[in-house]
């Protein structure tokens, strides 16, 4: 009979299946077979577009071609640049874009060439920008340059643009029209997170405050309402993430300050934002009607929708931007519809887990207040259109139709993805002295 081996007496021998468990909660995002399964969702949604009249459109065709490729193509070129394999907001990224895109398609071929080139552009600012803010030293010099530019097309914008749907928010150039308040959300947080990561003096401090001041009060001039209200609560995000800091207080107050006299000033404009809150059904036929109509088609389409290109909704106007969301429940189903939602709130959930174990405070302040903004503009959108708040016209992130807010969208994912930047190279900020930490 074979003797048992030998062992120091007092010690564990460490076993397989604890290490098994060590590996898998350590095990990488599986982001194969979750392009994978995104990649046959967009096939099948894709296909339900290719003929419009009957006929096979092969510029539609090229274009989800294209889409597709680019997916793959990024995923396999960053993994193999950054070693990584964390791609889980990139793929969130692209699943969301697509819905989008083929929404455009079903409408027209031109709008889905426009979307198609908006997130390729979206996906280069997010490329460029997450390499910019990896170094944070590099963050600091371009602070003040965005803080410039940013104040700059504020004033072109109300110099240059026309009135359009009751608001100043269009520039058109050469037949090409962006929004820059989209544009300006971006440079809003960097130089926020950046000013807050250097906040040492009273001077510094006064400069933001002056800054978020005049970006806030631009918007009211513009009476972009629901912009202006989802900077400032930004603005509140910010101020929050620098809490244990007397210099927070003044922030918060200076915030609330600002918001009660914008608010007293343009009264008149606001009252009438509320004029039909929580009575759209008595104004059916006239002010309450893309709200009625929303409520009305969107319950139509029950759990699985009417087909993609067989809603009613989108006969009215604005469906493909402002009521986008009540298109996506008429058209894919009431499912669809709860995953967008549980989509941002993982993007959420991912910026707070992250910016908990980043190191850099810089990182922390811009990736939640970036989750933050696209979550309270989320809130806004769908609350908006169905009553449950008074509807301000804000875009659904990365799904509404229009090439700025497609860019902005992508931009503030750099910042969300910047937290996973340095986790691990040295210690969080529990248990560590450091000012103005989570």
């Amino acid at each position: 009979m074979a003797s048992k081996p030998d062992r120091p007496i007092g010690r564990k021998v460490p076993t397989d299946h604890g290490t098994a468990k060590i590996e898998k909660k350590n095990a990488p995002f599986h982001w194969g077979w979750m392009l994978l399964l995104l990649t046959v969702f967009q096939l099948f949604s894709f296909t339900q577009t290719l003929f419009p009249d009957g006929v096979f459109s092969e510029k539609l065709g090229l274009v989800f071609l294209l889409y597709i490729a680019v997916e793959w193509l990024y995923i396999a070129v960053a993994r193999m640049v950054t070693q990584r394999d964390d791609f889980a907001l990139e793929i969130l990224a692209f699943f969301l874009s697509g819905i989008g895109l083929t929404i455009c398609a079903s409408i027209h071929e031109t709008y889905a060439v426009k979307q198609l080139i908006a997130i390729g552009m979206g996906l280069f600012a997010f490329t460029v920008l997450s390499w910019i803010i990896r170094s944070t030293d590099r963050a600091m010099v371009l602070r003040m340059p965005l803080a410039v530019a940013a104040l700059g097309l504020l004033a072109a914008n109300l110099a240059l643009a026309k009135v359009t749907n009751g608001a100043l928010n269009w520039i058109t150039i050469g037949g090409i029209s962006f929004q820059p308040s989209e544009l300006v959300k971006v440079a809003f947080i960097f130089v926020g997170a950046a000013t807050l990561e250097k906040l040492q003096a009273t001077r510094s401090l006064t400069k933001y405050i002056l800054f978020s001041i005049a970006c806030v009060g631009a918007l009211f001039l513009m009476r972009d309402f629901g912009t202006a209200l989802i900077f400032f609560f930004t603005f509140i995000i910010i101020a929050f993430m620098r809490s244990g800091d007397f210099r927070t207080l003044i922030l918060i107050c200076a915030a609330a300050l600002m918001g009660a006299v914008l608010v007293i000033s343009f009264k008149p404009y606001v009252a009438n934002r509320f004029a039909t809150y929580r009575h759209v059904w008595e104004f059916m036929n006239d002010k309450g009607f893309q709200q009625t109509r929303v409520l009305i088609y969107s319950a139509s389409g029950g759990l699985l929708g009417l087909g993609i290109g067989n809603g009613k909704l989108r006969t009215v106007f604005a469906a493909s931007t402002d009521l986008v969301f009540g298109m996506v429940c008429e058209e894919w189903g009431l499912l669809l519809g709860i995953l967008i939602l549980f989509a941002f709130a993982f993007i959420a959930f991912y910026a707070v887990r992250g910016a908990r174990k980043s190191s850099s405070i810089f990182y922390s302040i811009a990736a939640v207040s970036a989750a933050g903004m696209l979550l309270f503009q989320l809130a806004l959108n769908v609350f908006g259109i169905t009553d449950l708040l008074p509807m301000t016209g804000v875009t659904l992130p990365f799904i509404s139709r229009g090439g700025t807010s497609i860019i902005c969208a992508w931009s503030l994912f750099a910042f969300i993805k910047s937290v996973s930047f340095n986790i691990g190279d040295t210690k969080p900020y529990r248990g560590r002295k450091v000012k103005g930490r989570l």
